[in-house]
């Protein structure tokens, strides 16, 4: 970077960091005591979809390889297309699998870049909800009783911010609670400072 870009206060995007995701669960160690949201085992990874022959076989390798884990028992890995055209592969764990879900996304996304589709990855998900019994006097929720929250991660940006949509069609969003995550996980994750990229992912496979 040069002189002038410290002068204008530009700074070069941070290159992607897949051994970021493996921060996540003891992240969610700190999400429970700070929030009380729990994981739910699923997951998603999101990528522009291609069209043509390399791109079908590679998604189709990766959703092989998870379904052959032989500690899988859910349903098998699954690829959807949300209302915008992009893809999702979903994986769908039990909630005390987060380490293999963390594999799992870490798996298709290295996948993704080793044939050459890392420019098409756009973020990858890990879903959260509230659980009254993990927060000191079950009973008060504070109105967050069956609320959903995701951590996401900007393949582009190697960054985490949270994503927490309030019930209902309206596509609101809890702008407090993801602040309160963003200072409660700021040493768990390398969260991201700039608060326009936190797109919303209304209705994403595994949130």
């Amino acid at each position: 970077m040069g002189l002038l870009d410290i002068l204008l206060g530009r700074t070069k995007p941070v290159a992607p960091d897949l051994d970021q995701l493996f921060a996540l669960p003891s992240a969610a160690v700190t999400l429970q005591a700070a929030a009380g949201f729990t994981p739910t085992g699923g997951g998603a990874v999101c990528f522009a979809t291609v069209e043509g022959a390399a791109f079908e076989q590679t998604h189709r390798e990766v959703q092989a390889l998870l379904d052959a884990d032989a500690d899988r028992t859910g349903p098998p890995v699954e690829l959807r297309r949300d209302d915008y055209g992009y893809s999702w592969l979903v994986s769908r764990r039990t909630p005390d699998q987060l380490p293999q879900l963390v594999n799992d996304l870490h798996a298709v996304n290295s996948s993704m870049e080793v044939n050459g589709f890392g420019p098409q990855l756009l973020c990858s998900l890990a879903g959260f909800e509230y659980s009254s019994e993990s927060q000191e006097g079950a009973g008060h929720d504070g109105g967050r009783a069956g609320r959903t929250l995701a951590l996401v991660y900007l393949y582009k940006r190697g960054t985490f911010y949270p994503f927490a949509p309030l019930p209902g069609s309206s596509r609101s969003r809890d702008g407090a609670l993801e602040l309160q995550v963003k200072a409660a996980l700021a040493s768990d994750l390398r969260i991201e400072q700039d608060l326009s990229r936190w797109f919303p992912v209304w209705g994403a496979p595994g949130l």
